[in-house]
């Protein structure tokens, strides 16, 4: 399994630091029970939107020779 990148780390705790703060502030609760919801929720959510997040691919200028056109060839040698 391949590690997370930066961007998926911080797009993640982002979203579940702004989202428990803004679930918190609308529901206006104070039981242990709600806050828990609201923080598993969270929790959830950020865990989504971090493996969301596309990952770096091959880059686009890195072409392999054998789709170079005939002129730009380099021969090989044997």
């Amino acid at each position: 399994m391949p590690r997370p990148t930066a961007a998926q780390l911080a797009y993640g705790s982002c979203t579940v630091i702004f989202s428990t703060l803004a679930m918190l502030l609308l529901s206006e609760t104070s039981s242990g029970t709600g806050i828990a919801v609201i923080v598993l929720a969270a929790l959830g959510l950020g865990l989504l939107v971090a493996m969301t997040v596309p990952l770096p691919g091959p880059r686009a200028d890195a072409e392999p020779a054998e789709n170079a056109p005939e002129s730009e060839r380099v021969p090989s040698r044997l």
